[in-house]
């Protein structure tokens, strides 16, 4: 999907020092996200300037492409408390849901994208050890989102098209950013 951001919504697309995080077009978000070796000092830093990042923005899933560094860590809310993920993947995935979702990488854009309802998910936690997560719901959809950038995804390329609008974020609360 072609993103032609309309005049008024221009102002949600500026970059600086207050608003850090990375908007399309830029290349970073359609590029896949390199594997961590092993979890540094370096990447917790960037983990929880993320979360800061995620919160400052209200919201809830964020990935490092998103704030221009193409390496694969996704932190989420997960029933309020913070969820770092180093590395993770979907082992598997079951039932299907649409609901609406948002980006904060593509500001004001809103439409229905279909996921799966519940997603075991394997990752390496904070202190750089091989878990594995079962997640549902809303957990589950911002999972998926997070992880499809770490993949150069948007949800642009999942969304229904008969579905996409326009709104100020002020004025929406959506399933995932």
């Amino acid at each position: 999907m072609q993103i032609v951001v309309p005049e008024e919504f221009e102002y949600l697309y500026l970059q600086d020092d207050e608003h850090p995080i990375i908007k399309v077009p830029a290349e970073v978000l359609l590029q896949k996200a390199q594997e961590i070796k092993r979890v540094t000092k370096k990447h917790h830093i960037l983990a929880e300037n993320m979360l800061r990042i995620m919160r400052q923005a209200r919201g809830v899933g964020l990935a490092a492409p998103q704030v221009g560094v193409s390496v694969r860590i996704v932190v989420m809310t997960a029933d309020d408390r913070p969820v770092v993920l180093f590395n993770p993947k979907i082992l598997s995935a079951t039932g299907t849901n649409v609901d609406e979702e948002g980006c904060l990488s593509i500001p004001g854009l809103y439409g229905d994208v279909e996921r799966s309802t519940v997603v075991e998910i394997e990752a390496l936690d904070r202190k750089g050890r091989k878990s594995t997560w079962e997640m549902d719901g809303m957990s589950a959809r911002v999972v998926q989102h997070e992880i499809d950038h770490l993949d150069g995804i948007l949800f642009t390329e999942k969304v229904d098209q008969a579905t996409v609008y326009w709104q100020h974020p002020s004025k929406q609360t959506t399933a995932a950013e």
